[in-house]
């Protein structure tokens, strides 16, 4: 399969080592609209105005907090009942006054104010993104300080914006991709709208979000003020120009992903190479077409990432190559996987003391299966247990580190399937992420021309199956494609706009064309089996061949799909991560 501007799909969605593609082709740098674009929606035009009012302040006088609920954040909004935020500020960071009604007050920024080592003019404002399996994230609807207690002892400044989702169409309106990302960038030109009014600094945006809120905070902070998003937020009045007329921008400071579910256009291939092919039940039992689509998928995959050209931290290029057993499970891009997967169970080990009780994960929520707790006396124990279908580890115990041979045992042990083959993009369009690109309500739609090349090659055979069927075939994945919008854009462009790497890579068009956040930081769960292992790896080498030199980043042993930390708990480590990138 050759990876260019006519096998991926035509625009921008166009995988291609060969300049622009016509998705981005023409257009300005994403960083400032023309001069002579109409890019902001008067108040007089809207019943909604950009202009934060500081006249309406709340106060919680218990613990020193100002607040103010319900701010829509565009002038011409799709959904009133979403696309709205609320702040949350120190008191120390306001000089307030009380109004004439007894509840509410006017204030100001005090730049001079202090809190955590922060001032009102230093302090960083950190974004949640809480948009599982990129539904909505709700906007709050009343005030509660134990929600945002911890960020706001630590100095910072609490925005929580509504945003919708896949799971918020309307029968006259689709929220799916790139909504929701769409409206998180709006807000943040809301806060750089109203700097001059707001306490904090707008330099330092840091979002942070896990699983589906992962991706879209990754998604917004490799896209910065691209220019796919501009027909977007035009639609819904955002803040294109402050003021003055002066360019806004929608770049964040840093992200937070904790097993960002993301690069959705080549997961099917990555999720099969990963896991899949070692899997033999399901929908990979044998004598099925999608036992077959699954082998494809996984030898599409080593032809698609040897031309993302990716590098490791020394320079080596990282490619598979052909290997004796299994797909492509060798060259430099294998030895990097296996790698990380040593560091991980390295750092495991380190981190803590045995006895050690590990706890496995139960079924899907609603199944009624629950996790179980096996407590290991020793690390030779834990050793044995690994190792107990295949010896894929071994260990030094004077060093107290430990040795992968090789994907296929630690998959078995620690890292098995868990969706069926097309496990993003499925060929019956049933799994979440078709109803992220979803057409309308109850409308989920292809996305992935890497998966319908696949298809388009092979399908003559899978007709020979009898679980096939003609509606499984590649004219699906085109005719998906070829549908616009509301705003008139088809699925190449949504995809794009949705890929990370399609602002990361040279290898796609969209290389950049943005700004890109300066500093990251990455977890995942090792065990997870909702993405394959190469999604965060990826995004982190792709971030540090673009010359992002802050990228913190760590798959952390014996945990699945959370928010994974190696030690500590997540709120905290977040906390200090955002203090050692801001008070720099």
């Amino acid at each position: 399969m050759e990876i260019n501007r006519r096998t991926v799909v035509r625009g921008a969605a166009a995988l291609t080592a060969f300049g622009l593609a016509e998705g981005a082709a023409g257009t300005a740098f994403a960083g400032a609209p023309s001069s002579n674009s109409s890019s902001r929606t008067s108040s007089a035009d809207s019943a909604y105005s950009l202009e934060f009012d500081s006249t309406a302040w709340s106060y919680d006088s218990a613990n020193d907090v100002y607040y103010q609920l319900g701010k829509v954040y565009v002038t011409d909004p799709a959904a009133t009942d979403i696309e709205h935020l609320s702040i949350y500020v120190p008191g120390a960071y306001l000089k307030a006054t009380a109004n004439s009604d007894g509840t509410t007050y006017t204030a100001t920024p005090d730049p001079k104010g202090t809190l955590g080592g922060y001032s009102g003019r230093t302090a960083p404002i950190v974004v949640p993104v809480n948009t599982p399996g990129y539904a909505a994230q709700k906007p709050a609807t009343s005030y509660s300080y134990s929600a945002v207690s911890k960020y706001l002892e630590a100095g910072h400044i609490y925005v929580w914006p509504g945003l919708r989702g896949r799971d918020t169409s309307t029968g006259t309106r689709s929220d799916a991709a790139p909504w929701g990302v769409t409206d998180l960038k709006a807000a943040v030109r809301f806060l750089r709208y109203n700097r001059g009014v707001l306490p904090g600094s707008t330099d330092d945006i840091v979002l942070f979000g896990m699983s589906g809120g992962g991706a879209q905070d990754t998604v917004a902070g490799a896209s910065g003020d691209s220019a796919l998003y501009h027909p977007y937020l035009r639609t819904i009045g955002a803040a294109m120009e402050d003021a003055h007329g002066r360019p806004l921008s929608d770049a964040v400071a840093g992200v937070m992903a904790w097993c960002p579910i993301t690069s959705l256009h080549e997961a099917n291939l990555s999720y099969e190479w990963n896991m899949g092919q070692f899997a033999s039940t399901g929908t990979r039992a044998s004598g099925t077409w999608t036992s077959a689509y699954s082998t494809d998928l996984a030898k599409a995959w080593p032809r698609y990432v040897n031309r993302l050209g990716l590098r490791d931290e020394r320079g080596r290029r990282l490619e598979l190559t052909e290997s004796a057993d299994g797909v492509h499970l060798a060259g430099s891009c294998y030895d990097h996987l296996i790698g990380v997967i040593t560091t991980s169970l390295n750092n495991f080990l380190a981190d803590n003391t045995f006895p050690y009780t590990v706890t496995t994960m139960g079924g899907p929520p609603g199944s009624g299966q629950t996790g179980s707790s096996t407590t290991y006396e020793t690390v030779d124990d834990y050793i044995a247990y690994l190792n107990t279908d295949s010896t894929w580890v071994t260990y030094d115990a004077t060093t107290n580190t430990a040795t992968v041979s090789g994907l296929e045992g630690f998959v078995h042990s620690q890292k098995t399937a868990s969706k069926p083959v097309g496990a993003f993009d499925g060929y019956s369009r049933g799994q979440t992420e078709n109803g992220v690109f979803a057409t309308g309500l109850n409308a989920p739609a292809h996305f992935a021309p890497l998966t319908r090349d696949v298809v388009k090659a092979n399908e003559a055979t899978y007709g020979t199956y009898a679980d096939w069927s003609s509606d499984y075939g590649s004219s699906a994945y085109d005719s998906d494609f070829a549908k616009k919008d509301g705003v008139g854009k088809d699925m190449a462009w949504r995809a794009d706009a949705y890929n990370p790497l399609y602002y990361l890579s040279p290898a796609f068009g969209g290389y950049r064309r943005s700004q890109v956040a300066r500093h990251w930081r990455i977890r995942t769960g090792i065990m997870q089996g909702d993405t394959a292992n190469t999604t965060e790896i990826n995004i982190r080498l792709a971030l540090l061949n673009y010359g992002i030199r802050d990228v913190d980043f760590a798959t952390v042993w014996a945990q699945g799909h959370t928010m994974a930390e190696r030690t500590g708990d997540s709120t905290t480590n977040f906390i200090s991560w955002v203090e050692s990138i801001t008070k720099k």
